[in-house]
């Protein structure tokens, strides 16, 4: 059996999105501050959520572990940013392998339920890369800076809205399984109705005959599929015969 193209979708994208936001997480370049009235010309300062790097463009050097002087860290854009972004990376990597349980690797059929529960866990960590990014995004400008620079956004920013979308999408492909799921416990179901028919369902028809009446006494209605009593008596008699009165000749039970 082909492994379904949107499993195929899904599998490829997440881990593009998974490469592309823990680079986003770690690397210092969500705001870049250019022309500094205090520093030189040629000085850019990388600011991240974990770290401030400077970088000068003339002789290539850059210097991290700059100093925070202006409370950078301490904004609540940046702090949500600080929580979100590692927990999505650890909930990618869970729906990933969740995700890859599922797919057909090493097995004919796919299973369906598995792969649409990763794909599920992998939008759920999108949407968990991309609320820190927007808002990031939106607050750019008010979070605090040397007054007369120039801001820029970060190319973290960028790889971030990327890796989130690609989650998104990835994740919603791999959601689609459930389809699949559901259309197999319903062929399962007819199968099962198939092999048993309504008829047989209803229980076995009951067989009633009246025998005609001999010396002037009729016989009840039995049925056929009940147990004889003669069976189930434990002296071996029938019903109104007594062990005293039983003729040596056999009778039902003895048969």
């Amino acid at each position: 059996m082909r492994t379904p193209t949107a499993m195929i979708v899904g599998i490829v994208l997440c881990p593009c999105g998974l490469v592309l936001n823990l680079t986003s997480t770690l690397a210092p370049s969500w705001r870049d501050v250019s022309r500094i009235p205090s520093g030189p010309l040629d000085l850019i300062q990388h600011q991240g959520i974990w770290d401030i790097c400077d970088e000068y463009q003339g002789t290539s050097q850059t210097q991290c572990g700059i100093k925070d002087s202006l409370d950078y860290f301490t904004q609540q854009p940046v702090q949500v940013a600080k929580g979100l972004m590692p927990s999505s990376v650890v909930v990618t990597v869970l729906g990933l392998v969740v995700a890859s349980l599922g797919v057909r690797c090493w097995q004919d059929i796919p299973h369906y339920l598995l792969a649409g529960l990763g794909g599920l866990v992998l939008f759920i960590s999108g949407l968990m890369s991309l609320i820190p990014i927007s808002w990031y995004n939106h607050e750019l400008n008010n979070l605090p800076v040397i007054s007369g620079s120039t801001l820029q956004v970060g190319y973290c920013l960028v790889l971030g809205y990327l890796g989130s979308c690609l989650e998104i999408i990835g994740g919603l492909s791999l959601t689609l399984s459930f389809g699949h799921c559901c259309k197999e416990r319903k062929r399962k179901k007819a199968a099962v109705d198939y092999s048993y028919p309504p008829s047989r369902q209803q229980g076995p028809a009951t067989i009633a005959a009246i025998s005609p009446s001999i010396d002037g006494r009729e016989f009840e209605l039995y049925d056929r599929t009940s147990t004889p009593k003669s069976y189930t008596n434990s002296l071996d008699v029938l019903e109104g015969e007594s062990v005293s009165n039983r003729s040596r000749l056999p009778c039902d039970s003895d048969l």
